[in-house]
């Protein structure tokens, strides 16, 4: 183990300062379990010592404020919950309130009437008179008149470690005494000096310092952005690894020509002209299945874009050179369509289809278990169905997964393990993912974007409409359906109550009834609570035509396909989040006709239900909203069970630090290309850092 290991590895109770008891609540709280754990616990700001403002200055636009001034007094008021701690501070302008609900034991001993305080926090107003809620507090020492040490390190904590002493100045003092020990060699460098030089970065060493206690607002500037590369640019680094390494070592199946299933689809019974899109993401799919290497690529289509077309000339490829092919979908009304559409396109082909769901009967289950281990059985579309033990398959070549975000990675891996050779893989999905998730997230796969929809296919006009116009929306809605056309109703599912969403849309459905009465109108009605089979029911009465509304939660979000339906009218639209409200909008314009999606919206909105709105209103590109709903929740849970730890950053943003996450990306795509061992000296810091990783967080094989 190197030096660097041991210092940075020691457990933190053998800081000076801390020991047993101050560690156990650092490693319960803050997850602080060593040296280094500390060390990247970064500060999330810095007190300008030199900047003070008046108490005078505040008003009711005022969000944060550093003030100083003499504690003039400070009281406990309340009893039980409704217990707080009340100080007033005076500065030469004016007095302040300040308020503490917790902690308030701890704050009172570091209280002093009569002595002078340095006070930030969010300012607002009580009474008509300005007042801080659990502001920071400490002792007032007036910077130096040569500027030297004026900034600050304030790092976060926790209400729990506030109350035991623990405030943020005092993480300050144990980092403090940890850099007094630490030397440049105990924080080597690994980024190659080569892009250090050219994007001219701070070194490692300097960084780590600068970013806790900085000589100057520019060195803390220039460490943060240090650090923000450094992680960005390893997350990279992993991914392209990871991508290469498979691209090498990874055997698949080979299909080496373009056959007649093809080619007779392509030139016969393809029911419009491909679009430049789908052409391209063909014959990159071609590629990777004839290189001899296992593809792993992700297909981004937004809605309506023709993934199915792609997806079913993939399996045709595979099916010319021998091999079979399963279609794994997240819902059996998801896996009917598909089974539906490839059947219809597939009805003059030598090509045997089957579907295989739960509901499958128990005599055409066998059918076709006995098919597909025969290989009279070419292609099979399921759901979770297809990945059970007693699925075999004689020869598959071919996994496509749809919507793959709603599997796990374990459940997808099981369809792999069917074959000798790991079968090719397309992952699909219709929610547009911004570019910058897709580089981090997505990384290790090979990436396809269609950006194109086929001829023919109208944009959706989307409009917004309060509810006091909803006699206009329902009139509008009724012309549409005299016009022979289909009109959708959808409710919000309010995950915390199943029960409160039950009402909401068996309210709704009585007021839709109330406007569009039987018998001149038919309703079908879907909901989460409903028996599977009256679900289907209902939804394929509303497919074939036989109502003409449907009054559904969002649980028809994903996967119906209803040509004739011209109307989406969202109810309480502020409730939804802006990829819900797209991929909601898909549902309507898979025709020829003009489409329309009304949002309907209380008066209150808020601010950013109504920005939400208002870019639905101005788009119906799905890349663009993607982007814009990242901006506004930020990464989040989006990559869901993909698992890679490449969001798992501790100050870069993907949504905040895009250009540094496209240098990151140019800088390990080139190191990665030229040296896939990082086996030249100039990369070799670079090797031993990620080794050094993986041992400390598991990863797998990386070079």
């Amino acid at each position: 183990m190197s030096e660097l290991a041991s210092i940075l590895l020691t457990p933190i109770e053998y800081l000076k300062g801390v020991g047993p008891l101050r560690a156990d609540m650092l490693k319960t709280e803050l997850e602080i379990f060593t040296f280094g754990d500390l060390l990247e616990h970064f500060p999330h700001r810095h007190i300008d010592k030199t900047k003070v403002n008046s108490i005078s200055e505040i008003n009711p636009q005022t969000d944060y404020i550093q003030i100083a001034g003499t504690l003039l007094n400070y009281e406990t008021v309340g009893e039980g919950r409704g217990k707080r701690l009340v100080a007033q501070l005076r500065d030469r302008t004016g007095i302040i309130e300040l308020a503490w609900f917790q902690g308030i034991t701890w704050v009172v001993k570091s209280l002093h009437v009569g002595s002078d305080y340095l006070v930030f926090g969010k300012t607002g107003f009580f009474n008509g008179k300005p007042q801080i809620v659990h502001p920071e507090i400490e002792p007032y020492v007036r910077a130096n008149a040569d500027g030297k040490n004026f900034l600050e390190p304030v790092y976060p904590t926790t209400e729990k470690l506030k109350a035991r002493g623990f405030n943020g100045r005092q993480l300050g003092k144990f980092t403090y005494t940890l850099f007094s020990l630490l030397q440049p060699k105990d924080i080597p460098e690994n980024i190659p000096s080569e892009v250090l030089e050219k994007l001219k970065l701070m070194n490692r060493f300097e960084a780590y310092r600068n970013i806790h206690f900085p000589a100057s607002v520019q060195l803390s500037e220039q460490s943060i952005r240090r650090i923000k590369f450094e992680e960005l640019f390893i997350a990279q680094i992993r991914l392209q690894l990871v991508r290469l390494q498979r691209h090498k070592v990874s055997r698949g199946v080979v299909f080496e020509k373009v056959g007649d299933l093809f080619n007779t689809l392509y030139a016969k019974y393809l029911p419009f002209e491909l679009t430049g899109a789908q052409k391209r993401v063909l014959k990159e799919i071609r590629a990777d299945t004839g290189r001899g290497h296992q593809m792993n690529r992700l297909l981004q289509g937004d809605v309506g874009s023709g993934k199915t077309i792609v997806a079913l000339l993939s399996m045709l490829l595979a099916a010319d050179n021998g091999y079979q092919s399963c279609l794994m979908a997240p819902t059996e009304i998801l896996a009917q369509q598909h089974y539906t559409g490839l059947s219809e396109l597939l009805k003059e082909m030598p090509v045997e289809i089957a579907l295989l769901t739960g509901s499958t009967k128990a005599k055409e289950r066998k059918r076709i278990l006995k098919g597909l281990l025969e290989d009279t059985i070419h292609f099979v579309v399921g759901t979770h169905a297809v990945i059970e033990d007693s699925v075999q398959f004689k020869n598959l070549g071919l996994v496509i997964v749809d919507e793959q975000h709603r599997f796990g990675v374990a459940q997808r891996a099981r369809l792999w393990e069917k074959a000798t050779v790991p079968p090719h893989v397309l992952v699909m999905t219709a929610t547009p993912i911004p570019r910058t998730l897709a580089m981090t997230a997505y990384g290790d796969l090979d990436y396809s974007v269609m950006d194109e929809l086929p001829p023919g296919r109208q944009p959706v006009t989307t409009v917004h409409r309060y509810e006091t116009a909803r006699a206009s929306v329902m009139d509008f809605a009724r012309t549409e359906i005299d016009k022979g056309r289909q009109v959708y109703f959808i409710y919000p599912l309010i995950e915390e109550s199943l029960k409160l969403s039950y009402e909401d849309l068996m309210q709704g459905y009585e007021q839709v009834k109330s406007f569009f009465p039987e018998p001149k109108f038919h309703i079908s009605m879907v909901h989460g609570r409903q028996p599977g089979v009256q679900k289907e029911t209902n939804m394929q009465r509303f497919v074939s035509g036989d109502t003409q509304i449907m009054v559904s939660t969002t649980v028809i979000e994903v996967g119906v396909n209803v040509p004739n339906a011209s109307v989406m009218v969202i109810e309480s639209a502020e409730k939804f989040g802006l990829s819900q409200l797209h991929q909601l909008r898909g549902r309507v314009g898979r025709g020829t006709e003009k489409s329309f999606c009304i949002l309907l919206t209380g008066v209150k909105a808020s601010k950013e239900a109504r920005e939400r709105i208002k870019i639905m209103c101005a788009t119906n590109d799905g890349f663009k909203i993607a982007e814009k709903d990242l901006e506004i929740r930020g990464p989040g849970d989006i990559e869901g069970t993909r698992q890679s730890g490449a969001l798992n950053f501790k100050i870069a943003s993907i949504v905040n630090d895009k250009a540094l996450l496209e240098l990151a990306r140019t800088e390990a795509e080139r190191i990665v290309s030229e040296d896939v061992e990082l086996g030249l000296a100039k990369n070799l810091q670079l090797k031993v850092f990620l080794h050094s990783q993986k041992r400390k967080n598991g990863w797998g094989k990386i070079s």
